[in-house]
């Protein structure tokens, strides 16, 4: 089966965010406020998009953020394979520190990747979360 990653429209990804990550809120709450400045990938398998994440460089430093794999297709690679790109495509974009809100229960799937947990804790809408940082 092939696989493709490449970037998708900002559209594509809301609807994949919104199923996965927030189904029970309105579909607007998963647009971020800058959207329209990131840079949106998506993996892609026979017409499908299977995973997607968003990148937002700010000079050396980037965030990724609403990093997203259908239910019935995680734990098969395609979220690894997609952040695996996101973290090169970060780094030949001249980006020396890259970081994300962990969602506490995936802090082991982040470290595989050479993220390290730093001491900024926090919760939102009930969700646990720590912030993870690698540098490039």
């Amino acid at each position: 089966m092939e696989t493709t990653i490449r970037k998708v429209d900002k559209q594509q990804v809301w609807e994949l965010r919104h199923q996965v990550m927030w189904s029970d809120k309105p579909f607007d709450y998963i647009k971020l406020e800058d959207d329209d400045l990131g840079f949106h990938f998506g993996l892609i398998r026979e017409n499908k998009l299977i995973s997607v994440v968003s990148l937002f460089i700010n000079n050396e430093e980037a965030q990724f953020r609403k990093f997203a794999t259908l239910q019935q297709e995680q734990g098969k690679g395609y979220g690894s394979a997609l952040l695996d790109f996101v973290l090169k495509e970060a780094k030949i974009r001249g980006v020396k520190r890259i970081w994300c809100n962990a969602r506490i229960n995936k802090v082991d799937f982040y470290r595989k990747f050479g993220l390290q947990e730093s001491k900024s804790n926090f919760i939102k809408d009930g969700k646990s979360y720590v912030i993870m940082e690698r540098y490039l």
